[in-house]
């Protein structure tokens, strides 16, 4: 029986690599998806034109704050794998608003629609930010939250809001929270993108610090896999890290960049005052995905690196338009 699934911020980075594994050849084969985006700066069309001429794929433009829109896409879905966010914590610290505006109350319009249209499960993709910052050891998901950006904050709420809904209503809530994520089709303002389309054009890029703060990488491939194992064989109200294991300090990411798009350090790092409230390392536990789920990355960070990169030097044409749009 085939299962419809509405797939919210569809177009963006994960999403729309989600959308693309789940109706392409190694997907399950029995599901229809409705993507639901907005279409802001990182939502890009494009994204799913490997999928668009499917007939298990529906796309419709919009706000997951728009409540009558989202009452009406609701019924007749079976789950929802929500991945809609404002995500990039720098434009959070010169304005929030927008943040609080699309993670908390687009959630909350999202999982109350699906409660009262009958939704039998919703995927909330969240991320490992909500934990605020860890010296030593990893936090496994019941590690109290301690977010330290307008970000991290609104990810967090959003989270409590989702799980509320199972707690109250009984409505099977699964949260996945993920490291810092790298691939192909990623919008070149985070920092790998970033460096890399940078440094391919001979230019400069910004090390915050003294570029010692840490964190866990995961292709977007595994963090696919650990979704796609959450909607499949979850539990309902259950939190489930994923992380790629691969833990680097932003120094040493700076370093391994260069080296892969042939670039000299002196020439091309500029040393820029830190981000206020920049946590100094993230790290996951994935005990539980491991061990109820079978989770276990399979991207090996040199391996995924190096194809990122050359991702990015055969296609110019995604990302050379979405940087001079953004003014990157």
């Amino acid at each position: 029986m085939t299962q419809r699934i509405l797939v919210t911020g569809g177009a963006g980075f994960i999403g729309s690599h989600y959308v693309r594994t789940l109706l392409g050849p190694e997907g399950p084969g029995d599901v229809h998806v409705t993507v639901l985006d907005k279409l802001t700066y990182a939502g890009n069309p494009a994204n799913l034109d490997e999928v668009r001429g499917h007939p298990g794929f529906d796309f419709v433009r919009g706000d997951i704050t728009d409540g009558e829109l989202v009452a009406a896409l609701m019924p007749g879905q079976d789950q929802v794998v929500h991945f809609a966010a404002e995500s990039h914590v720098d434009r959070s610290i010169d304005g929030g608003g927008e943040f609080v505006r699309t993670n908390v109350l687009g959630t909350h319009t999202l999982v109350d629609a699906a409660y009262r249209a009958g939704v039998t499960t919703f995927v909330h993709v969240s991320t490992d930010e909500v934990y605020g910052s860890i010296d030593e050891g990893s936090w496994p998901e019941t590690h109290p939250l301690d977010p330290h950006s307008p970000y991290s904050a609104s990810k967090a709420s959003s989270d409590l809001l989702a799980l509320s809904y199972h707690g109250t209503h009984g409505l099977d809530v699964r949260v996945t929270r993920c490291s810092n994520n790298y691939g192909h089709h990623h919008f070149p303002e985070k920092v790998v993108p970033l460096f890399i389309t940078r440094l391919l054009d001979g230019g400069k890029v910004p090390l915050y610090g003294d570029g010692s703060n840490i964190r866990d990488w995961l292709h977007i491939d595994d963090h696919v896999q650990g979704i796609e194992l959450v909607r499949t064989k979850g539990r309902a109200g259950e939190i489930y890290n994923i992380g790629g294991g691969t833990e680097l300090s932003n120094r040493d990411l700076t370093r391994l960049l260069l080296e892969e798009c042939g670039a000299d350090w002196d020439a091309s790092v500029v040393h820029v005052p830190d981000r206020k409230g920049h946590d100094r390392r993230y790290s996951v536990d994935c005990t539980k995905i491991r061990e109820e789920l079978g989770y276990v990355p399979r991207k090996d960070f040199a391996t995924g690196l190096a194809e990122t990169v050359r991702w990015y030097r055969q296609h110019r044409d995604w990302w050379e338009p979405l940087r001079a749009k953004a003014a990157l």
